[in-house]
């Protein structure tokens, strides 16, 4: 491949991956264009961008998805090239092709390795042939049940049963016994039609307790590959990555090398070029080091290719563009080391406590701790992000809001680093992961490495049971509260008598309370002013002495505090070194005559379209089982019934789009016997 100068790129996507792109392209000197749906027109990616370009739409389908309009812009404003993000057309074979054909440099791996490695089975077959380690199983073009059925005998239970077209967690069954393979079989084979439009599927031998290894690997068109080390994610829900780290905790370097060159020959059975990740899965081995298998390979670069960057010093989508260009890898083999250890944690704007349900809303605060952004080498705390406070979460995208990368010379150091970046990110306004990152990340089994991707379901209660950790006691909150209210009065107060309430009276400072709400429970706070920087405050029957210090510092009963309170109305939420909290002050006089809501009426969760009805009109439920299934942010989400009763009416369509609190469908209770 000859050289070719890329003076401009357009890049295809949104958010914190086109912020990313950018960043790096403005210290290439390289000029960018964005191109943006309707409702991102004012968004941060959109302004780190030298021009931008209108797609039109809302949804992907309608806007970041459009390969003619996408193309159509690069000609137009005279890009060079495209960068593909992740996710959208950055595994698109036809896109890849399509850029190439109109004379467009696509940062990317040509459009047959796409091809090549888009089918699991195609794929697997592939790796077979060039010696790449594989899961024991059938990834035949077969699809006879009979055939399938002998094979699963053959192979043994527990088994795994994949759509060969699927991903992102579709399309894959667990059959711990034969006689439930022909029911999972058949369900697998229904949702890999509705998903992938095709029932192909392999089968596997089930991996107990799987961890999930990637190899960063880059090739040049010159024939030269390396492999960047490794990245455990096997800290997941929902089959969607959650903490990231590099290297991975326990690899031996023998295994390291191993694993390395797998990777390699599996990008050079391909003919790769550019960034991509293979993944292996991986179990305990009898030599105390692991055993890993090929599971597919990503044909872009990955959302936790920072902390790769983080341990090795370098810039990955410079090395994108420079392959792209035409140039050799930057770097061989044995100049590549790695330095110390990093991890990383995905913000996402989503409710843990409802089975991470994605939530929208906007960022009415959106503080974050020291760091440098989208630098390779900063301060040891990264993020990357493509939202500023201010900014709406919409129900179109992904609901990710930053990622937080530390880094630090060894697995504890980076794991401190982490626990106080995360006590330092205050996010109101949307439901978010962050203290549920925080209760993950000092777990025991996250804190002494003992990873499989099943730690989520293993910690459970430590994660979300009443004693999971990072809560604050209810008298910090009511303190911090307290003292929020009386800072906020003072600073209103002037030469005029009346404009202060510090409660004096003639007859001695009043008592004031405070009703709030947390949780399912209420609860009263008592305040009583005692001199300008003193408040007496009782709670329940205890009697507790507030020191105001300052705008966030205060002292309860002589011990420091350093906290941050934020009102959004009658919300407040509080945010200190050993936790966070969120409650409702109440004021019964605001809500009086309020109606409640109707017992029959159940509404969307979230905004969304109806992907399916899984009742009729007229039939009786019970409590828990599903009705509905809604698509929200890439994500399907169940919907059950709250309550035994029966479905009077459905109130849309297959299809249709709701808005968040839309009544979905009717359920009458039912009525108990006499």
């Amino acid at each position: 491949m000859t050289q070719q100068e890329i003076r401009k790129i357009l890049i295809a996507n949104r958010g914190e991956i086109a912020c990313r792109v950018a960043a790096t392209a403005r210290r290439l000197a390289i000029r960018t264009v964005a191109v943006h749906s309707d409702v991102d027109a004012r968004t941060r990616f959109v302004a780190a961008c030298d021009e931008a370009v209108s797609l039109g739409g809302a949804a992907p389908k309608d806007s970041y998805l459009r390969q003619d309009k996408i193309i159509a812009a690069a000609k137009a404003t005279g890009a060079d090239a495209i960068h593909p993000g992740y996710g959208f057309l950055s595994e698109n074979a036809e896109f890849a092709a399509a850029c190439a054909q109109a004379g467009l440099v696509f940062i990317g791996p040509p459009a047959s390795a796409i091809a090549a490695m888009g089918l699991k089975a195609e794929s697997k077959r592939l790796m077979e042939a060039a010696g790449v380690p594989l899961v024991p199983g059938y990834h035949g073009a077969e699809q006879d049940f009979d055939l399938l059925a002998a094979e699963a005998e053959r192979i043994g239970y527990p088994l795994m049963i994949k759509a060969s077209a699927g991903g992102g967690g579709k399309g894959m069954r667990i059959v711990e016994a034969h006689e439930d393979f022909a029911e999972n079989l058949a369900s697998c084979q229904r949702e890999a039609i509705a998903s992938f439009g095709s029932a192909a599927v392999l089968i596997e031998r089930y991996v107990q307790r799987p961890r999930h290894i990637e190899i960063q690997v880059f090739g040049d068109s010159h024939g030269n590959y390396v492999y960047l080390y490794e990245r455990d994610c096997s800290v997941q829900r929902r089959h969607q990555k959650v903490l990231e780290e590099a290297p991975a905790p326990g690899l031996g370097a023998a295994r390291r090398r191993e694993m390395g060159e797998a990777a390699i020959a599996a990008a050079r059975a391909v003919g790769y070029v550019g960034a991509g990740t293979v993944e292996f899965i991986a179990e305990p081995a009898a030599d105390g080091d692991i055993d890993f298998y090929f599971m597919e390979m990503n044909t872009r670069l990955q959302v936790e290719h920072p902390v790769t960057e983080a341990i090795t010093g370098l810039d990955l989508v410079e090395w994108q563009i420079r392959v792209a260009a035409g140039e050799p890898l930057p770097l061989h083999q044995d100049e590549l080391a790695i330095g110390g250890h990093a991890i990383e944690a995905r913000i996402c704007a989503e409710n843990p406590d409802n089975d991470f349900l994605p939530a929208t809303g906007r960022l009415d605060v959106f503080r974050l701790p020291e760091h440098t952004a989208f630098a390779v080498n900063g301060n040891g705390v990264r993020v990357d992000s493509g939202v500023r406070e201010g900014d709406d979460i919409s129900p179109f995208y992904d609901p990710m809001i930053a990622k937080l990368i530390v880094h630090g010379a060894t697995r504890e150091e980076a794991l401190a680093r982490l626990d106080a970046a995360l006590a330092q990110t205050h996010i109101v306004g949307v439901a978010n992961n962050v203290a549920f990152l925080r209760r993950t990340a000092a777990s025991r089994s996250f804190a002494q490495a003992d990873l499989d991707t099943a730690l989520i379901r293993r910690e459970h209660d430590a994660l979300f049971g009443s004693e999971r950790p990072f809560g604050l006691p209810f008298a910090v909150t009511a303190g911090a509260i307290v003292a929020h209210i009386v800072q906020a009065e003072r600073a209103l107060a002037n030469a005029d008598p009346w404009s202060h309430r510090d409660g004096w009276r003639i007859g001695g400072p009043v008592t004031r309370r405070l009703l709030i709400e947390h949780g399912e429970t209420a609860d009263t706070a008592a305040f009583t002013p005692l001199d300008r920087d003193s408040v007496r405050l009782g709670i329940s029957d205890a009697t507790h002495l507030l020191t105001l210090n300052g705008a966030d510092d205060i002292a309860l009963d002589g011990r420091p505090l350093h906290v941050a309170t934020y009102r959004t109305g009658e919300l407040f939420s509080v945010f200190a070194g050993s936790g966070s909290a969120a409650v409702r002050l109440a004021d019964p006089l605001a809500h009086a005559g309020e109606a409640e809501t109707e017992a029959g009426r159940l509404t969307a969760p979230m905004p969304g379209k109806v992907v399916a009805f899984l009742v009729e009109a007229g039939e009786t439920v019970a409590k828990g089982q599903p009705l509905a299934v809604m698509e929200a942010m890439k994500m399907e989400h169940t919907i059950k019934a709250p309550i035994d009763g029966t479905v009077s009416e459905l109130l849309y369509g297959i299809g249709d789009q709701l808005s968040e609190g839309a009544e979905l469908l009717r359920l009458e209770p039912l009525q108990k016997a006499e």
